[in-house]
């Protein structure tokens, strides 16, 4: 399952992605990387809002969500994005993974827990200058960097140990090409929502939270 981690006090594992594989960062080296890393040093560029940049909308039985994309930032990764959101890829899909204090995700799966087929994987974009701060949007992956399909996760707070800190499988971190601009509260009360264990699965919404339809706005 693709994976990422976060500690507190020793070991808080996450999942952020699909199957088969995991990466994971105990509580020592997430304090390891803010330490001795330029990513804690990093400063955040904050895209210059643009009238052109991209604006996804989409609509769940949570409320809605509308996104807006950086292609300047994260090229491929919008490409990437829009193209599964203009071919429908998400409508029907759920928020299948949803951890309080720390991220929603989805992109992946319908609403029987079955994973949807994809298309290739695409190359990381993580160093960027974007930090993976509360609102943004990053793609999941595995442990291999360049592993990222469709799935994707919002960052419910500033998940700094995200963040890129060098060009390694350990330090890519997660790729943020994007910040929602209407409906973080819409995102806050997915985050709350009642989790279980479903098909070898953790924090999985005992209810399902649906994207109905995802839709660039014109």
């Amino acid at each position: 399952m693709k994976t990422i981690a976060t500690a507190v006090v020793l070991f808080f594992t996450m999942s952020l992605c699909g199957l088969n594989a995991s990466v994971s960062t105990d509580g020592a080296d997430s304090k390891k990387i803010d330490k001795n890393t330029k990513g804690s040093e990093m400063q955040s560029v904050e895209p210059t809002k643009k009238a052109s940049n991209p604006i996804v909308e989409l609509e769940t039985t949570m409320g809605n969500i509308e996104i807006e994309l950086y292609p300047e930032k994260a090229p491929k990764t919008v490409e990437n994005f829009l193209k599964y959101v203009n071919d429908g890829f998400y409508d029907g899909t759920v928020f299948h993974r949803v951890i309080k204090g720390f991220m929603v995700q989805c992109g992946g799966f319908d609403k029987d827990m079955e994973q949807k087929k994809t298309r290739s994987q695409i190359a990381i974009e993580s160093d960027n200058g974007l930090k993976n701060a509360r609102g943004t949007i990053a793609m999941a992956r595995t442990s291999n960097p360049n592993s990222a399909t469709s799935q994707f996760f919002i960052n419910a707070k500033d998940n700094d140990f995200l963040n890129y800190t060098a060009s390694t499988t350990q330090g890519y971190g997660y790729a943020v090409f994007g910040k929602v601009i209407k409906g973080m509260d819409t995102v806050d009360k997915i985050e709350t929502a009642k989790t279980s264990s479903q098909n070898q699965m953790d924090d999985v919404p005992v209810s399902n939270i649906i994207i109905q339809k995802a839709a660039e706005k014109k």
